[in-house]
C-alpha cells in the first residue's frame, strides 16, 4: 500500500514540476562556489552577482572574517536557539549598547533577520 502512495505522490509532484518548468517559473538552484562578491564563481563560469544583500560589502571584509574567526574560539557557532529561548550572549548584548550609545538612545535590540525585526515591531505595537 505504501508504495502505491509514493508512487502516486512521485507521479503528481513530477507532473507539478514539469508545468512549472512549461510555464517558465520553475527555479533551479544555483551553487556558487566563491565568496559573495560581485562576480561569483557558478557552475564553473565567473558571473555578475545581481542578487546579493551583501550591499556593504561585508560578507567579504577581511577583518569582519578576522574577528568571526576569533569568536568562533571564545562563543562557538551560533546561538542553538532564538535568544528568547536561550539567552543573549553577552557579545548581542555589548553590539546592541555600542549601536544604542552611537544613536543616542535608550536601548536597541538586534533582529537576526527583516522579517524578525517586523514580526517584532508590528507584534509589540499592535498586539497579538
Amino acid at each position: 500500500m505504501t508504495s502505491k502512495v509514493t508512487r502516486f505522490i512521485q507521479t503528481h509532484l513530477a507532473k507539478e514540476i514539469q508545468a512549472m518548468k512549461d510555464a517558465g517559473t520553475y527555479k533551479g538552484e544555483r551553487i556558487i562556489t566563491s565568496p559573495q562578491l560581485s562576480e561569483i564563481q557558478s557552475n564553473g563560469k565567473t558571473v555578475l552577482n545581481f542578487c546579493a544583500n551583501n550591499y556593504l560589502g561585508l560578507a567579504n571584509n577581511a577583518r569582519l572574517i578576522e574577528a568571526a574567526k576569533k569568536t568562533l574560539d571564545t562563543h562557538g557557532f551560533g546561538m542553538s536557539s532564538v535568544r528568547f529561548i536561550c539567552g543573549t550572549q553577552d557579545i548581542h548584548k555589548q553590539l546592541e549598547k555600542t549601536i544604542s550609545n552611537y544613536y543616542n538612545v535608550d536601548y536597541c535590540i538586534l533582529f537576526p533577520s527583516g522579517f524578525d525585526a517586523n514580526a517584532g515591531f508590528f507584534e509589540a505595537i499592535f498586539g497579538p
